[in-house]
């Protein structure tokens, strides 16, 4: 008997997690991508002996990726190995440095050098966050969010309280902690990936969990080891991967995609190639999907409903190498040396280029010599700034380079900017040209409440009964580890849709 067919656009976390799990489905799988190599916003590129993850640069969650890798009986460290960090970070406040250690009685030791009482406090608020973790990542993150009788389930009708989705993690932080020190290091996880802390359900409180229980690891080589580990997985379930696809159009008949427009970038030039599928999966950025590829009686969402939605951050990256070493810097550093109220306003309120941004710093070769030639340092920089603004220009990111790079060697106590020989940036222009990315997000969607679950982008589309959708802007939301969910929840609803 035949296979069926499946065409998925994007090779994303999301789209090469789909694609593996259709194949052990038993489907034929087609990954159509954009660039030459898979990942999508985890690509990596090399220049002059430095090597650099193109985005996600943290770690959590490891038990996600080896639920992952499990399900098709294999493990993490059958693909790439992990280390964890210790300290897990830094942050630097005005009056200096602070190291996170990855020891939880450590941590408690130092929060009761901040607070005095925030130990026994703190017992109580992990109580509560794993709690949220084990029935939130088991529970509500597997939901395809097509229907409110999915959480007509048992433990979340009788934890939907303790879950705390009606209250907001602002207030939750501040019930145990009364140090603005402590409040910041409890909410960042949060305002870096979604949305202002007072409109972020303290369900999210799981993200501390994760961050304190879990940790914050480091696979070897890079970011990208966790791309190449699933696309080597995936190969070897028979997905063929397709590059330098440029998808132009669903073609859709009587409410059925029938097949996949693509222009293949050759070097002799374009060339048309029109992909036949009995499924669809969108792993590209939802609103382009929506928006570029189908014509308009086939869209779920208006142009209205999107230009509504409330965005996580986009970010202003920077890729930079240095002829020397940094003395004492950790490989993960947070700057809280400005006002994290007023940049926080500046991303989901006002939406303005912000006046003194809080900023984080990765240095991989801290960790990786592969990284950096013999006595060079590789950093990541990134300035978390609101989705959508206009008026991004060079001379916007060197003004914005300098002032990150002063207050670097500030802290630091260093020279920095005159070590400089390799750097290049990646802001709005970049996120929408690389990746269609609407608004020039970097997160996808805010996690707010009236985004959360069945109130996201749905992952079926309402118009076109066999095509569906995976990544960020739709469920169960933004960050590596639910991109990986995301990719199995839709290829789930497309088998019990469509059959093996």
């Amino acid at each position: 008997m035949e296979k069926k067919k499946v065409v998925i656009i994007g090779s994303g976390f999301a789209g090469i997690s789909a694609a593996s799990f259709m194949a052990k489905a038993g489907w034929e799988v087609s990954v159509l991508e954009k660039h030459a190599t898979p990942g999508g916003r985890a690509r990596k590129f090399s220049e002059d002996g430095f090597t650099f993850d193109m985005g996600p640069s943290w770690y959590w969650m490891p038990d996600v990726f080896e639920r992952y890798f499990k399900q098709f009986n294999c493990s993490v460290s059958d693909y790439y190995q992990l280390k964890r960090l210790d300290p897990s970070y830094r942050v630097y406040w005005p009056d200096g440095p602070v190291d996170i250690p990855a020891n939880y009685n450590a941590f408690k030791k130092l929060l009761e050098q901040i607070e005095p009482g925030s130990a026994k406090k703190l017992d109580a608020f992990m109580a509560e966050a794993a709690y949220k973790y084990t029935v939130g990542v088991n529970k509500l993150v597997f939901k395809p969010g097509l229907s409110l009788t999915e959480f007509l389930d048992f433990d979340l009708i009788k934890g939907v309280f303790r879950l705390d989705v009606f209250n907001s993690i602002k207030n939750h932080v501040a019930k145990h902690f009364k140090s603005p020190k402590l409040k910041e290091l409890m909410e960042f996880p949060v305002l870096f990936l979604g949305a202002l802390p007072e409109n972020t359900p303290a369900l999210y409180s799981l993200m501390n969990y994760a961050d304190i229980n879990g940790g914050t690891w480091y696979p070897d080589g890079g970011m990208h080891k966790i791309v190449e580990g699933m696309y080597e997985l995936a190969i070897s379930l028979g997905v063929k991967f397709y590059f330098n696809q440029n998808v132009q159009h669903i073609k859709v008949e009587n409410d059925v995609a029938k097949y996949v427009e693509s222009l293949h970038q050759t070097e002799n030039g374009e060339k048309q190639v029109n992909f036949y599928a009995d499924v669809v999966i969108g792993g590209a950025d939802y609103h382009h999907i929506e928006t570029k590829l189908l014509n308009k009686q086939y869209r779920s969402y208006s142009d209205d409903y999107w230009n509504n939605r409330v965005m996580a951050p986009s970010s202003i990256l920077y890729y930079v190498g240095l002829n020397k070493r940094i003395e004492g810097i950790q490989h993960h550093s947070l700057f809280f040396d400005t006002s994290f109220a007023e940049h926080g306003k500046q991303i989901y309120t006002t939406k303005e280029w912000p006046t003194h941004p809080l900023f984080y710093v990765s240095a991989t070769s801290v960790t990786d010599d592969s990284v950096a030639p013999t006595g060079c340092e590789n950093l990541f920089l990134l300035i978390p700034v609101a989705a959508g603004l206009t008026g991004d220009t060079e001379e916007l990111r060197d003004k914005y380079f300098e002032q990150i790079i002063r207050r670097m060697e500030q802290q630091l106590g260093q020279s920095i900017l005159d070590s400089v020989i390799y750097k290049k940036s990646f802001a709005h222009k970049e996120f929408i040209e690389e990746y269609n990315s609407f608004k020039g997000n970097a997160y996808g969607l805010a996690n707010t409440l009236l985004q959360t679950a069945i109130l996201k982008p749905s992952c079926k589309s309402k118009k076109v009964n066999n095509l569906f959708f995976t990544g960020q802007l739709t469920v169960p939301g933004p960050g590596v580890p639910p991109s990986l969910i995301s990719g199995e929840v839709v290829a789930n609803e497309v088998i019990k849709a469509f059959g093996n």
